[in-house]
């Protein structure tokens, strides 16, 4: 699709208890963005307060899972084309600058960008955790949010058409070591859940194996012991990670 005019352009933020990351995001996209909508799930900390002083849209529904809760913003957006971020990122200053220029000038049904994730205050750019690349921009109707829980993706209708802007979304993920871990608890009984319901199954090997493959992936062949003490600690709880999620897989299984 060739737009020469400029188009307008609605942001969609889903949120849950995100008073420390909402008004950055929000900053980030008001010189960018026609019109900004957060999606909440019933927030119970100051996340709504934020997001009024700032006059934006805010709309609640009661959370059914990641994808649905963004493929539900999207209806709810006001323009066709939207650009959907979750409450812990925001815009770099180049992805603005990138963002305002293809509003002069859409030539394409989705744009895809780099992320780069913010940990107990370090940038990590190795590991598999840069430049995971992210379709974020898009015009509705030509795809929509897929995926398996927690790990949502922006599945367009024609993949091969995505075209790449410059700057990054500035991912900041976690503040501390232990809000890693709690997340950790959260998001592997959804993945778990998510794998049953797809028909995937445990089993022993896949307990034993494929923590040591995850962990010797992501420390060694992708470079996160260039990372310094950080890039240890997120390759060892990623591992843990998958542990966890097999191990629970395998107790639904166990019963079901």
């Amino acid at each position: 699709m060739l737009n020469c005019g400029m188009i307008r352009l609605s942001a969609a933020i889903i949120a849950f208890n995100e008073e420390k990351n909402i008004g950055r995001c929000i900053e980030s996209l008001l010189p960018v963005a026609d019109e900004i909508l957060v999606l909440d799930s019933f927030s119970n900390d100051k996340t709504e307060e934020i997001c009024k002083s700032y006059g934006v849209r805010f709309e609640r529904m009661a959370f059914k899972g990641h994808v649905e809760q963004k493929n539900h913003a999207i209806s709810l957006a006001t323009h066709d084309h939207i650009i959907s971020l979750d409450a812990d990122e925001a815009l770099s200053d180049e992805l603005a600058v990138s963002i305002k220029q293809i509003k002069a000038n859409w030539q394409s049904d989705a744009y895809q960008m780099n992320r780069l994730t913010s940990y107990c205050g370090k940038w990590i750019r190795h590991g598999g955790w840069y430049p995971d690349r992210k379709i974020r921009i898009f015009r509705r109707g030509t795809g929509q949010w897929g995926g398996e829980n927690p790990h949502d993706r922006f599945m367009p209708d024609n993949p091969s058409a995505a075209m790449f802007i410059k700057g990054d979304i500035l991912h900041y993920s976690y503040y501390t070591i232990e809000g890693h871990l709690e997340q950790v608890n959260k998001f592997t009984t959804i993945a778990a859940q998510s794998a049953f319901k797809a028909g995937r199954r445990s089993s022993w090997l896949n307990i034993l194996f494929n923590p040591k493959i995850k962990f010797l992936k992501d420390y060694f062949f992708r470079f996160g012991f260039m990372d310094g003490y950080y890039g240890l600690v997120i390759a060892a709880i990623s591992a843990h990670a998958t542990f966890i999620k097999y191990i629970k897989l395998k107790e639904l299984q166990k019963n079901n």
